[in-house]
């Protein structure tokens, strides 16, 4: 059974070292994937998780409320991969960019070539602004209502509704357009 959210952030506060161990138990693989869905290389995945994590120990004192802590996480998760993606093309990336470079990245074995449909709908999200593709993986692979959508991508609700609506719709019509 998976920790909430709100008991990993009290254990943060009152003892760190049993706090950060149920931080990472919990969100290690979640944050893992969220970021190798925008780095889409292992190794940038790999490096930005990591950085995510010491980044959440340094700054807990930023995050003042546990209803906001998941939020929080991949806000910072984001970030990282964001980072990442800027450190890799030599110039500054974030969620207000056009695209968010991952087209131009290596995918080693991030996808099964064999499944022609997957590989399609990976390039298609991979082609959508970087608002849009986050909105779209946090709510399609991980679930997520649209108000965390909203604090993640620090947008309102409205927006994360919209992003991930255009966003289905340039995915379909990505899709559509390459059988």
């Amino acid at each position: 059974m998976s920790t909430a959210p709100t008991e990993i952030f009290a254990a943060l506060h009152a003892d760190p070292e049993r706090g950060f161990s149920m931080l990472v138990d919990r969100y290690q693989e979640p944050v893992y994937w969220h970021i190798r869905r925008m780095v889409v290389n292992h190794a940038d995945a790999q490096d930005a998780m990591q950085e995510t994590f010491i980044r959440i120990f340094k700054h807990l004192s930023s995050c003042q409320d546990a209803a906001t802590f998941n939020a929080w996480v991949y806000r910072i998760a984001s970030n990282e991969a964001l980072r990442i993606l800027s450190r890799n093309r030599g110039e500054e990336v974030s969620m207000e960019s056009m695209t968010t470079g991952a087209m131009l990245m290596p995918d080693e074995v991030y996808v099964d070539y064999s499944d022609l449909e997957a590989v399609k709908l990976q390039k298609a999200i991979l082609a959508l602004p970087a608002k849009q593709q986050l909105a779209f993986n946090l709510r399609y692979y991980d679930d997520l209502p649209y108000d965390e959508i909203a604090r993640i991508t620090g947008s309102s609700v409205s927006a994360a509704k919209a992003n991930y609506h255009f966003a289905k719709e340039k995915i379909i019509q990505f899709i559509t357009s390459h059988d």
